[in-house]
């Protein structure tokens, strides 16, 4: 597996973009680039379960291993969910969970940035080299408006 890492200047202070990171609602409008009506399920408190999916309901199994409000929230991928059954221990999903996915949010003059880390296998790295950049240019729209 690969980390790859993403940073985003944003002039707003760091409690707006965690806000608008995890928020309900704009959660759906900055992940639109990678599944348009994308959306989550769960909570975001450490130790949570959280589910991340696609308007058909298959997506992403997660337990958000730790979260310090407003600065730093670690996800770690767990499973799959196709046609609304979780998938924890098959062959395909053993070969890359457990995967993080890490948001760091830290204060520079006018602002803040926000850091991505994020583990992933060489057939999605192009498509999250590609698409992230998209997805935290829209939570930048988001946070500045």
């Amino acid at each position: 597996m690969k980390t790859l890492t993403f940073e985003i200047g944003i002039n707003a202070p760091r409690a707006v973009a965690w806000a608008n990171m995890l928020g309900a609602q704009s959660y759906k409008a900055w992940t639109a680039p990678f599944c348009e009506g994308s959306y989550f399920v769960g909570s975001w408190g450490k130790g949570a379960k959280i589910q991340f999916l696609a308007p058909s309901g298959d997506g992403m199994s997660a337990v958000i291993a730790e979260n310090t409000p407003n600065e730093y929230v670690s996800i770690r991928h767990i499973g799959m969910i196709v046609d609304g059954v979780e998938d924890t221990t098959s062959e395909k999903v053993r070969a890359w969970a457990p995967a993080h996915e890490n948001y760091r949010f830290v204060d520079v003059p006018g602002g803040c940035r926000v850091t991505v880390t994020l583990d992933t296998v060489p057939e999605y790295e192009q498509y999250m080299l590609d698409t992230y950049p998209k997805a935290l240019a829209r939570l930048k729209d988001l946070c500045e408006r």
